[in-house]
C-alpha cells in the first residue's frame, strides 16, 4: 500500500467516527477537509445551528433544512481564515448534486468517499469539473 492509500484509509476511518456526531436516524454522514496532511475542517449531517437536533419528521423523511456533512465542512472553513483551495474532502457517502456544486466552488481538488449515495449525479458533476474522485471502502 502506498503512503497516500494508508492516509486515505485513516482519514476515512476518522470521517466515519465523526459521522457518529450526527443526530440523524436514517443515515449518519461525516466529512473531513484535509490540506497538507492537516485536518482543516470537519462536518456531519444535521440541522442548522439553533435548530432542534431532529433530522427527520414523523414519517422518517429528512427535513428540507438538514445540512449535509460536506456543506457543514465547507461553510465551517468559510468562516475561518483558512482556504479549502487544493484540499481533499473525505466523506462517508458520495456527494449529492448540491454538495458537488459547493465542492467545485470551494476549490477542492479531490474527493474520497466511502460508499455510493443512491443518486450518483454529484459524482458525475465532480468528474466533469476535473475533480479526482475515489471510492475507499473501509
Amino acid at each position: 500500500m502506498t503512503k497516500q492509500e494508508l492516509l486515505d484509509a485513516r482519514y476515512m476511518r476518522m470521517a466515519r467516527i465523526w459521522a457518529e456526531n450526527s443526530y440523524c436516524k436514517r443515515r449518519q454522514v461525516g466529512a473531513l477537509l484535509v490540506k497538507n496532511q492537516m485536518i482543516i475542517s470537519d462536518g456531519y449531517n444535521g440541522t442548522p445551528s439553533g435548530f432542534e437536533n431532529c433530522c427527520e419528521d414523523e414519517n422518517n423523511n429528512s427535513h428540507p433544512y438538514v445540512l449535509h456533512a460536506e456543506a457543514n465542512a465547507i461553510t465551517k472553513i468559510a468562516r475561518s481564515n483558512n482556504s479549502s483551495g487544493g484540499a481533499t474532502l473525505y466523506v462517508t457517502a458520495s456527494p449529492c448534486m448540491e454538495c458537488a456544486k459547493l465542492i467545485i466552488q470551494a476549490g477542492i481538488k479531490r474527493v474520497v468517499y466511502g460508499e455510493n449515495y443512491r443518486i450518483i449525479d454529484g459524482l458525475e458533476l465532480l468528474k466533469k469539473a476535473g475533480i479526482e474522485t475515489e471510492l475507499v471502502e473501509i
